[in-house]
């Protein structure tokens, strides 16, 4: 297979540009599209997220990572945006991910019309990801990494003291910044928690193949809660795949230093997931 093409494109998102990348063997032969996308706090070149992109256009896919409006990250992958950040609720990130799969089934983004799309999204991402499926019937393969299983992430009581606050600020680990969030983020999922952003149910009626990935030692999304979000699945097409020990990004860090022994099961599960699966 040719060395993939990488292009840089934008699209009007919710609260400004959705950065979008494209990765592809070659901009003129319709072929199966992945939109890989990102969990709270990343971006379309976190870690492991672009070398897989590299893997899964190497293998005749073309592969699209995208920065969300809200992500708060500019172009650099720096977080410059932290008003943008405050208030990426999970509608507008939802909103935001329609506009990349429309883009790419006009064929807008500078290449073919994609012949099937699938979507991988890792964390928060995955979440979104089987919500995004169950409302785009074009999307035709799920895969998610240590998805989160419910919307609401937070107890009554600290739903209660943000209420009060406002606007709360989070310690991003890796970056040192404390990032603000506002209510107003609380307020859209306690609204839709139970229709556009019920993950359960969407897991429940996507009626499309769908690879749960988790480690059992994730320190962020639970492995019980993986486990309760399985057996909602109902598609007999639905496989799971439990890595004993592995964390919540499979042992890779940002800035990427290379593949672990589990994100190398992970890439080769999920593109022989998806080679199956999407034509």
């Amino acid at each position: 297979m040719a060395t993939p093409l990488l292009t840089h494109h934008s699209l009007p998102g919710a609260l400004g540009p959705i950065l979008v990348d494209v990765r592809a063997s070659t901009r003129d032969v319709a072929m199966p599209a992945v939109l890989i996308h990102h969990g709270f706090k990343g971006f379309k070149d976190y870690a492991l997220l672009p070398p897989f992109a590299e893997r899964l256009a190497r293998a005749g896919f073309m592969a699209i990572t995208a920065s969300v409006s809200g992500s708060g990250v500019d172009a650099s992958g720096e977080f410059t945006h932290l008003d943008r950040f405050a208030v990426n609720t999970y509608t507008r990130e939802l909103d935001d991910l329609g506009v990349v799969i429309d883009a790419l089934d006009r064929g807008v983004l500078g290449t073919a019309r994609p012949t099937s799309i699938g979507v991988v999204g890792h964390s928060r991402g995955g979440g979104m990801a089987l919500c995004l499926a169950r409302e785009t019937p074009r999307i035709g393969a799920v895969v998610t990494w240590a998805a989160i299983g419910t919307a609401r992430r937070h107890t009554e009581q600290e739903v209660a003291a943000w209420r009060t606050a406002g606007t709360i600020e989070i310690l991003n680990q890796r970056t040192r910044q404390y990032l603000p969030l506002d209510f107003e983020v609380v307020e859209d999922y306690l609204t839709h928690e139970h229709g556009r952003f019920n993950i359960p149910l969407a897991a429940a009626t996507i009626a499309r193949p769908w690879l749960l990935i988790h480690g059992t030692a994730d320190e962020t999304v639970p492995w019980s809660e993986a486990r309760a979000l399985a057996e909602s699945a109902t598609d007999p097409r639905s496989e799971t795949l439990y890595l004993e020990g592995a964390g919540h990004t499979f042992g890779t860090v940002h800035p990427w230093a290379g593949p672990t022994a589990d994100s190398e099961r992970v890439f080769d599960a999920t593109a022989r997931f998806l080679s199956r699966h999407l034509e």
